[in-house]
């Protein structure tokens, strides 16, 4: 077991620049081919092989980090403890956003069917859920309700490890993932939640009720972050294997690229398009994968510093991404009325996004204590014991 005085700056250096990566890849929405709340015209084909490669892998680092985070955070709380925090921390700015932060979003959707934005707020309170008529939504907002639900989840598992550290399970974990291929082999266990839920499920909707594939799939990136970080030998199996993950993630996503270029096509002449899907699937399980595997060991092996910088963005960090897509939504929406350029309008947005949000979090949202909770934020007032903090902030090796 690691010493409960080191802290692990390596994993809030991934959780600062991985949420920093969602803004760029949520600008990047806007002038893609893909669907999204507010579309350019035209789109790029450069966005959409951004936008395929970062999707594979941004959301499960973020989970793996945060499942880390949540073990190292529990510290010698109780159960019941952690469940209330998990509420207080997550729950409570989830349906705060559901009522004051996401509508904005879905008003620029559908500002031509309304005479103002307090005539579209009105239907929000009819708690008719989007997109089917309705306006009330969680939109990006997912990732927190997916968290909530993971941490609950795992409650019993964290209670488990906790209690049998150096029991026989976490050292056959350990001992299995000293192997090479070892934390590659996970891909097996993914591809095979996926054989049984995805002809059910196939859509990722973010919906929770019609995407439980993606919600498995998901939550096996949080539940791979907690029980790596029971031990700390398996941390360093991590950075150890760092290389393997980054040439198979390489090679994985060239793969991808180059179907989607037009090789696609080609080999659908002599292959069903069935099974090309499902290599495809399979392709994107690699993909993800081994890119969070190689960025946390990478992450592991130089970015384990500390700095000023980091302990200050690391509490604005949950803020920040609480309002950067409605901050998006709106720059996006009034620079398309005169601008319709892709480069120059990606880099505006991102440029000025990125200042209005951090400019909100600080004139609006850090001083207030009330705004603080609303965001789950600790409180300003006199110092406490460290909590556990939202997508995994609180990294202190435990």
């Amino acid at each position: 077991m690691s010493s409960n005085s080191e802290r692990r700056y390596d994993l809030d250096w991934l959780r600062v620049m991985a949420i920093l990566l969602v803004l760029v890849f949520h600008v990047a929405m806007i002038y893609c081919s893909f669907g999204f709340h507010l579309k350019n015209n035209p789109t790029s084909r450069v966005f959409d092989y951004f936008i395929m490669f970062a999707h594979q892998w941004r959301m499960p680092l973020l989970l793996l980090i945060s499942g880390a985070g949540t073990y190292f955070a529990a510290g010698k709380r109780s159960i019941g403890q952690i469940f209330r925090e998990r509420n207080r921390r997550l729950l409570i700015p989830l349906i705060f956003s559901m009522l004051v932060i996401v509508p904005p979003q879905i008003y620029f959707e559908r500002i031509a069917n309304f005479t103002s934005y307090w005539d579209f707020y009105k239907t929000v309170f009819a708690f008719i859920p989007y997109p089917d008529g309705g306006s009330l939504s969680w939109h990006h907002m997912w990732f927190v309700l997916y968290l909530l639900l993971y941490s609950i989840l795992a409650l019993p598992l964290l209670s488990f490890l906790r209690k049998n550290s150096e029991g026989k399970f976490v050292n056959a974990m350990d001992k299995y993932f000293s192997g090479k291929w070892s934390f590659l082999s996970i891909v097996i266990f993914i591809v095979a939640t996926q054989i049984i839920l995805r002809p059910y499920f196939p859509e990722e909707t973010h919906a929770l009720i019609d995407d439980w594939a993606y919600f498995v799939q998901y939550g096996c990136y949080f539940l791979l972050g907690l029980l790596i970080s029971s031990r700390e030998n398996i941390w360093n199996n991590v950075e150890k294997r760092r290389r393997l993950h980054l040439i198979t993630g390489i090679i994985s996503v060239l793969f991808m690229w180059v179907m989607y270029a037009g090789l696609w096509e080609i080999v659908a002449k002599y292959i069903p398009n069935d099974t090309i899907q499902i290599i495809w699937e399979i392709n994107e399980i690699i993909t993800g994968v081994s890119w969070v595997l190689a960025i946390s060991g990478y992450g592991k092996k130089y970015l384990n510093t500390k700095s000023a910088f980091l302990q200050y963005s690391n509490e604005g960090i949950y803020p920040f991404y609480i309002l950067h897509q409605t901050v998006i939504i709106f720059i996006g929406y009034y620079f398309m009325q005169f601008s319709n350029s892709i480069l120059g309008g990606f880099f505006t947005i991102s440029l000025l996004s990125f200042i209005i949000t951090v400019l909100i979090y600080i004139l609006a949202v850090r001083p207030f204590n009330f705004m603080r909770f609303l965001f789950g934020m600790k409180p300003l007032k006199k110092a406490a014991a460290p909590e556990l903090n939202v997508i995994a902030s609180e990294t202190s090796v435990n």
